[in-house]
C-alpha cells in the first residue's frame, strides 16, 4: 500500500505543531526580530522557530507584512499610559515617555511600532490619547490632527535616531575619533560643535525632542485662542 500525499500524517505531529496558534506564530516572529533584525523574518525563518512547516502558518496569518503588522499591534497593544491629569504639559510629557517605553522594549523590533500604518486599536491607541488631550485642550479638530502628525514626527525620528545611534553616533566606542574627525572637517560650524555633535545621549535627547515638541503645542494653542 503506497502513502497517499494528501492523506492526514500518521504518528506523532511535528515539534510545536500543538501549539501553532496566531498567538504563538507572533511570539516566534518576535523572536527572529530580536535574534536577527527585521530583515530575516520570513514564513520560513518563522516556522523554523516553530519547528513546523511554512505552509501551516498560513491558517493563522495572511503572510510577512501581516506577521510584521501582527508583532506591531502587539507591542503597541502592551503599551501603558498614565491615567490623564488635564495638565496638557503633563499628559503629553507621559504619553511620550509612555511610547518610548513600549517603543523600545524589543529595540530590534522598535522601527515595526514606529512605522507600520496600522488601523486597529492597538494601532490607534496612541492616537486616541494624543488628540484627547488636545481637544480637551480646546484645540478644534483639524488642528488637533496637524498637532498629532507634528508630535508623531518628532517623536518617531529621535526614537528611530535613539534605536541606531550607536553605529552612528559613536554612544559607546569611537567618540574621540568621531570628534577629531568632525573637527578636521574642514566646516567651521562643525568643528566648533564636533564635542558635542561626537556624542548622543539617548535620555538628554528625547528629554530634549520632548520639551520642545510640548513647548510648540503650547505655544501654539495660546496663539490660536
Amino acid at each position: 500500500m503506497t502513502d497517499d500525499a494528501s492523506s492526514p500524517r500518521r504518528g506523532r505531529p511535528p515539534r510545536g505543531a500543538t501549539r501553532l496558534t496566531r498567538e504563538s506564530i507572533i511570539e516566534a516572529t518576535l523572536e527572529v526580530v530580536d535574534a536577527d533584525g527585521i530583515d530575516a523574518v520570513s514564513m520560513r525563518t518563522v516556522a523554523r522557530t516553530l519547528g513546523v512547516d511554512a505552509k501551516s502558518l498560513y491558517n493563522h496569518v495572511r503572510g510577512k507584512d501581516d506577521l510584521l503588522d501582527a508583532v506591531a499591534e502587539q507591542l503597541l497593544g502592551g503599551l501603558v499610559f498614565p491615567a490623564l491629569t488635564g495638565d496638557l504639559r503633563g499628559d503629553l510629557r507621559a504619553i511620550a515617555y509612555g511610547f518610548r517605553e513600549g517603543a523600545l522594549l524589543h529595540p530590534a523590533a522598535a522601527p515595526l511600532v514606529l512605522t507600520r500604518q496600522l488601523s486597529s486599536w492597538e494601532g490607534l491607541a496612541p492616537v486616541e490619547a494624543v488628540v484627547g488631550v488636545l481637544l480637551r485642550a480646546g484645540c478644534p479638530p483639524d488642528e488637533a490632527v496637524h498637532l498629532l502628525r507634528t508630535l508623531a514626527a518628532m517623536l518617531i525620528g529621535t526614537l528611530l535616531r535613539e534605536v541606531s545611534a550607536g553605529p552612528t553616533f559613536g554612544v559607546d566606542d569611537g567618540i574621540a575619533a568621531r570628534r577629531e574627525a568632525l573637527e578636521r572637517s574642514g566646516l567651521p560650524a562643525i568643528g566648533e560643535v564636533g564635542a558635542h555633535l561626537a556624542r548622543f545621549d539617548r535620555e538628554v535627547e528625547f528629554a530634549f525632542t520632548v520639551d520642545l515638541a510640548i513647548d510648540a503645542v503650547a505655544a501654539r494653542l495660546s496663539a490660536s485662542r
